[in-house]
């Protein structure tokens, strides 16, 4: 509701203004434009009662296909404890970006390649020894080997687990 335009105001009353700042980057890639805007304010700090709040803020994501023209949004609301003066709007924005390539890039990978969510493990310490071996298989296959794609990986070696044995006695 914050983020939402202002409702008319009774007669007589009037809404504090706001001190909203915001940015739009613009990329092109992946067979798609990208446009992201970002809306801070620091007005609910001291309202809300969450520890360190310095900003609140507003990411609206809008994808374009290039081949089709179909358009997709996305809306984010966040948090953070960083202020104005630590950090400003483009600095939060190209931040949030950085996370999203941590997770698409290392999460994404454990959780929807090695099905590591999927995972039942409950006996002792099993989840994380899971945890241990896929960090292991990613270590090599993505750090020492190079390999780029895990998926188009785990079907080479699931057809040649000769090459796959061979690589972890190798070790």
């Amino acid at each position: 509701m914050w983020f939402e335009p202002d409702v008319q105001p009774i007669p007589g009353m009037n809404f504090p203004p706001k001190d909203f700042e915001s940015v739009t980057l613009t990329n092109k890639g992946h067979g798609r434009i990208e446009q992201r805007t970002l809306t801070v304010s620091s007005q609910l700090k001291g309202f809300l009662p969450w520890p360190h709040l310095e900003q609140v803020f507003k990411l609206e994501r809008r994808f374009t296909s290039i081949r089709t023209g179909k358009v997709q949004k996305q809306v984010v609301y966040g948090i953070t404890s960083l202020s104005r003066q630590d950090i400003t709007p483009r600095q939060l924005l190209q931040m949030t970006r950085a996370y999203w390539g941590i997770e698409n890039g290392l999460h994404y990978r454990r959780d929807v390649t090695l099905l590591e969510d999927r995972t039942r493990m409950t006996k002792g310490r099993m989840g994380q020894a899971m945890a241990c071996i896929n960090n292991l298989v990613l270590g090599i296959l993505l750090g020492k080997l190079k390999f780029r794609y895990l998926p188009r990986t785990r079907r080479y070696f699931a057809a040649h687990p000769d090459e796959a044995l061979s690589l972890i006695t190798r070790l």
